[in-house]
């Protein structure tokens, strides 16, 4: 990947996408073509993150790849370097109820890996924690693949009215 030292800061009124080590090629496609159909114009990748110019991915984002702005850099340097307030947003097996939270219309949205989530150094700058909810009393599909989460929690944050306008 292009590796720049830090890309530019959030912004409290458009929403970034973080990926924190998101690995499968097929994951990063569809997460692109996820943000890029959200109107989310950015994502931050931590340099553990698949390569955005593998053939594979670029395949997945069916086009997508021309109108989102990828980047690679240390993430959680670069999320330090956020401006005070700006929201970073987490999902994680023990987050709270993203349908039961407020949600801003700007800020970090961090996905993490298909099989450890977010790494602790980037866990430990979530300020709010959000958990897709399972319907099943006993749990058994404690986890959803990255790119499904992706698309779930940018629908809801897109539901709740913070849309491009």
């Amino acid at each position: 990947p292009s590796h720049q030292m830090l890309p530019p800061s959030a912004s409290t009124t458009e929403l970034t996408l973080a990926l924190d080590g998101v690995q499968d090629p097929g994951n990063l496609g569809t997460i692109i073509r996820i943000a890029d159909r959200f109107g989310i114009n950015r994502i931050v990748c931590s340099e553990e993150t698949a390569d955005a110019w593998n053939p594979k991915v670029v395949q997945a984002t069916m086009g997508s790849i021309a109108r989102v702005d990828i980047s690679y850099t240390d993430l959680a340097a670069w999320i330090d370097q956020q401006p005070e307030g700006t929201p970073v947003y987490g999902t994680l097996l023990d987050g709270d109820d993203i349908y039961a939270q407020e949600l801003s219309e700007g800020g970090v949205i961090i996905m993490g890996n298909e099989g450890k989530g977010l790494t602790e150094k980037v866990r430990r700058r979530v300020t709010r924690r959000l958990l897709i909810p399972s319907y099943r009393k006993d749990d058994t599909a404690e986890s959803l693949n990255v790119a499904i989460a992706t698309a779930i929690v940018c629908a809801e944050f897109r539901r709740r009215g913070s849309a491009c306008r």
